[in-house]
């Protein structure tokens, strides 16, 4: 296995080499953004964006570094997009402030595009919609698209010619012999670049720890139309607004069993709104589809609604509901929730949370676990393996996991016959040449991670999650003192109020204590022309060896001195 170490920064692109730099999708989970390099040309494959960790409060979303794209500015052709999921385009928005260039992709891929586009006051952009088995040039690279199946309508890989050879990356993919589109995947473009001979192949390997196949979503279909049967109220079904082909599936059982369907949640709206224009999305009966504030107005077993929360985002539909704090939905006897989806590495906990609080309200919840509600759309391991022996690379790099799903897809080709020297792990950040007889790591850019949190986009900011998490486990102490300028004596007693620190019983006589402390710190001191920085420091000082005397605690202390 080719070893993945670091070397100098940047170092300059030799003649017949492509060189390859993932600044998001490798050792983590989303923010996938590849980039490819030849000469004076580059384009990037996916721009997309991750969720927050728990540790990260305040953060809204996390974005690629685009250090390396501004680099290289001056070569960029184009985004070349694989499919319309979050982790593939969320981050184009952030992007094309920056870099004013096309972006390739299917229709409804586009479609979602345009409209997060339009939403951020970027316009349209310069959308170019490619179907299957079309073409587009970009400088030195021919990017050759090709359909798979996936969890979303409109799903590509991109076979990529280049002057030294052909990358193929395969995008997010599964072999779903039975999908809900009834589109399958190419296989035959798949046998014809097999034949031709391919250099490199980045491969998705978010399910590559997993044996066997990955199920059709034709067990989807079962299993709703027997939760459709058997619900004695409303059916409530949460999943990722931009799983098309999951909405489409409750939609049909809906449809069958006579019920209306509500749409909530503003992403699913919008994007329920988009497939539907773009003949990608079809509600049967344009009247069963009815408006959150007319819900009341239907028996409970004539509804069933569909809405965004399947990660317990803090302000989705279903975590308002659990909340108890939504419009237009409050749970009754007799609804069932479903949660269509898996949950997202460092979201589990408020899945869980959800889940716990939707069931103490009396809903019967079905989910992943107890009940097969839900399937990926990433192929396994004997899938992954097709692929593998399909197009036969001459050099393997796996894409699109954390590490263990990176190494236990090296570990698949290794057994399928692809030459363990001919195979690189990579992380992000890593610059990799490829040349027609080598492919290794030659260098690094920076892909700290970059924080939008409200309308703020920052570096890793560190610093503030850093007070952020003190915040949150220490509280904090606030002291006001007012002193007379001219003598540094106090002219009140100082006052002290405390948040998230003590519990309240208790905070009392903390806190005279700890104005005692204050007061008799400075008036003790010997500074007939006081500074008030030097006095917020000993306040600080003062107040911070008493507290966690007394409460093996040190929260955030902020004193505010006012001078009379």
């Amino acid at each position: 296995m080719i070893e993945a170490t670091n070397g100098p920064v940047r170092p300059e692109v030799g003649d017949d080499t492509v060189r390859i730099v993932s600044i998001g999708g490798i050792g983590e989970i989303g923010k996938n953004c590849t980039v490819l390099e030849y000469g004076d040309d580059a384009i990037v494959i996916d721009c997309g964006l991750t969720f927050p960790d728990a540790d990260m409060f305040g953060v809204d979303l996390v974005i690629p570094n685009f250090a390396y794209l501004r680099e290289i500015r001056h070569k960029l052709r184009g985004f070349v997009i694989t499919h319309g999921h979050e982790d593939h385009i969320g981050a184009l928005p952030y992007a094309l402030r920056e870099f004013k260039v096309p972006i390739y992709g299917s229709r409804l891929t586009l479609g979602l595009i345009g409209v997060k586009l339009d939403e951020a006051g970027l316009g349209d952009g310069e959308l170019h919609v490619i179907a299957e088995h079309e073409s587009v040039t970009l400088g030195a690279f021919e990017c050759e698209f090709f359909r798979v199946c996936h969890s979303i309508p409109d799903a590509m890989g991109i076979a990529i010619h280049t002057p030294i050879g052909t990358i193929v990356h395969t995008g997010d993919f599964k072999l779903d012999h039975t999908p809900v589109d009834g589109i399958p995947s190419d296989f035959q473009t798949l046998g014809r670049l097999g034949s031709d001979g391919v250099l490199l192949l980045m491969s998705d390997s978010t399910y590559a720890d997993q044996p066997g196949y990955t199920p059709s979503e034709a067990v989807i279909t079962e299993t709703f139309d027997k939760i459709f049967a058997d619900a004695p109220g409303r059916i409530i079904v949460a999943t990722f607004s931009s799983l098309i082909s999951r909405v489409q599936q409750v939609i049909d059982a809906a449809h069958f069993y006579g019920r209306h369907v509500c749409f909530v949640g503003r992403s699913m709206e919008r994007n329920v709104r988009v497939a539907g224009d773009l003949g990608y999305l079809r509600i049967p009966d344009e009247k069963m589809v009815i408006a959150p504030e007319d819900l009341k107005k239907y028996q409970a077993d004539d509804l069933t609604i569909i809405c965004t929360g399947s990660q317990g985002e803090p302000r989705s539909a279903l975590v308002r509901i659990a909340n108890r704090d939504h419009r237009f939905i409050d749970l009754i006897p007799d609804d069932t929730v479903i949660v269509s989806a898996t949950a997202i590495p460092g979201n589990e906990e408020a899945v869980n949370r959800t889940i716990d609080r939707l069931g103490r309200q009396g809903a019967r919840v079905l989910y992943e676990r107890i009940c097969p509600v839900h399937v990926s759309g990433h192929a396994s391991q004997e899938e992954l393996k097709f692929i593998l022996n399909t197009l036969r690379p001459k050099f393997f790099m796996p894409v699109h996991g954390e590490y263990r799903h990176l190494d236990a897809h090296r570990q698949l080709a290794v057994a399928v016959g692809v030459d363990e020297e001919q195979i690189l792990v990579s992380e992000s950040g890593s610059i990799v040449d490829l040349s027609d007889n080598e492919l290794g790591v030659v260098g690094s850019t920076d892909v700290s991670n970059v924080f939008v949190d409200g309308l703020t986009i920052g570096g890793d900011g560190g610093f503030t999650l850093r007070d952020r998490r003190h915040l949150s486990e220490d509280g904090v102490v606030v002291a006001v003192v007012n002193v007379d300028r001219h003598t540094g004596k106090c002219l009140t007693e100082p006052d002290i109020i405390s948040r998230g620190f003590v519990y309240a019983p208790e905070a009392d006589a903390l806190l005279a204590r700890a104005c005692d402390a204050v007061r008799t710190a400075i008036e003790d001191g010997d500074h007939p022309d006081p500074d008030p920085e030097y006095l917020q420091n000993k306040i600080r000082n003062t107040l911070g060896r008493q507290l966690f005397r007394e409460t093996r605690r040190r929260p955030v202390i902020l004193p505010i001195v006012t001078e009379v």
